[in-house]
């Protein structure tokens, strides 16, 4: 069913990714309010993916859906993005774990504050298959005051934990089809374009480290060489160490689980019910903001 001028619209891109969507989807369908849309890109899929997408849209559980290929990554999401129709767009990335309340509390502020383009969160992240008390957390509090008293021109984030307003893309724009580290790019350019920034101080996501990970595969030539013009165009100085980090972090579970560049089944790899992980991790990052909503505030 279309959704009539959608507040939220949760877009998704997705490639032979059958086992992950049918773990995020039902999650998000759960969370799925009346005025927020779920919006899904397929670039051309041959793991039954598209197969499966195409009947949750023929039987309207899901309210858009396209499948072609795509140049890229960022091709894929520039085309989600301009499907959407909601004021709000919320990038879901079907591999990673997401805070629908946190989530909700950014959505209810951009729409309290329209002058706001772009709200982030802080971020954490855990390996995949490890205990929750192993997640790791990251502020963005000296980054942004930093930016904010115009110390520096731009900073890095995490586009797994931003909200864009769909009105705001005239003066952000798309995602630079360039590069790989699309949303390191992203970012430094919100930043540098002064845009409107609304800094969360919670966790509105848990990013999953596997062997499947777009950054696990970024070659260290390709870093460097992104990093460069990344730095050259935004007046950046380096690639963050946290940025690196996870980008180190994705590769060594690369090096040690797998041979091989095909999408690994995730059970051949853990001993574990994927589905079963998953809702850990959800319930974890849920119970986490509901425990402490009250200590996490805006600063715009």
């Amino acid at each position: 069913m279309e959704i009539p001028n959608p507040n939220l619209s949760y877009v998704i891109t997705t490639r032979n990714r059958l086992e992950y969507l049918k773990i995020i989807l039902p999650i998000l369908l759960s969370e799925l309010k009346d005025d927020e849309e779920i919006v899904i890109v397929d670039s051309g899929s041959n793991d039954g993916s598209k197969e499966y997408l195409q009947d949750l849209f023929t039987r309207r559980i899901i309210h858009q859906f396209l499948s072609e290929p795509d140049k890229n990554q960022a091709h894929g999401w520039n085309k989600a993005m301009l499907l959407a129709r909601g004021r709000l767009i919320k990038k879901i990335i079907d591999d990673d774990v997401f805070c629908f309340s946190a989530i909700r509390e950014c959505k209810e502020f951009m729409l309290k504050n329209p002058s706001v383009d772009v709200c982030i969160s802080n971020e954490s992240s855990i390996f995949y298959g490890k205990d929750i008390s192993t997640a790791f957390f990251h502020s963005h509090d000296d980054k942004f005051l930093s930016w904010k008293r115009k110390i520096t021109k731009s900073f890095p984030f995490s586009d797994v934990h931003i909200l864009i307003r769909k009105n705001s893309l005239s003066l952000i724009g798309l995602y630079n089809t360039s590069f790989t580290m699309m949303d390191w790019e992203y970012s430094l350019r919100i930043t540098f374009l002064q845009a409107n920034l609304a800094y969360y101080t919670g966790y509105n996501a848990l990013g999953i480290l596997h062997p499947a990970s777009i950054s696990s595969k970024v070659q260290k030539q390709v870093l460097k060489d992104e990093e460069i013009r990344g730095c050259t165009m935004y007046n950046y100085n380096k690639i963050s160490n946290w940025s690196k980090l996870k980008i180190f972090l994705g590769k060594k579970i690369l090096i040690n689980r797998s041979n091989t560049q095909k999408l690994p089944n995730l059970e051949s790899f853990y001993d574990l019910n994927p589905t079963e992980v998953y809702k850990i991790y959800h319930k974890f990052i849920e119970d986490r903001h509901s425990k402490n909503k009250k200590n996490y505030k805006f600063h715009n």
